[in-house]
């Protein structure tokens, strides 16, 4: 699989594109993403591709939330 890089003009436009990505998991799966991480951290679920790709995807999703809430803080 190739690895490819997005660059979004905004941390709010990267949130939206990640949270989108962890839609169509949660739908896939039937799991809340959050449910999922916890999971998947613990070591109850296999190393598949997808889960993969979904923990990456939600680790990335807590870090922008964490970045805009720093800047939400600085500017107000």
């Amino acid at each position: 699989m190739r690895k490819q890089r997005i660059e979004y003009s905004s941390p709010l436009d990267a949130l939206i594109a990640v949270t989108k990505r962890l839609s169509i998991y949660e739908n896939k799966y039937q799991w809340d993403s959050e449910d999922f991480f916890d999971r998947y951290s613990q070591g109850k679920l296999m190393d598949e591709v997808d889960f993969i790709e979904w923990s990456n995807d939600y680790r990335h999703y807590l870090a922008l939330r964490l970045e805009l809430a720093n800047l939400l803080a600085y500017a107000a």
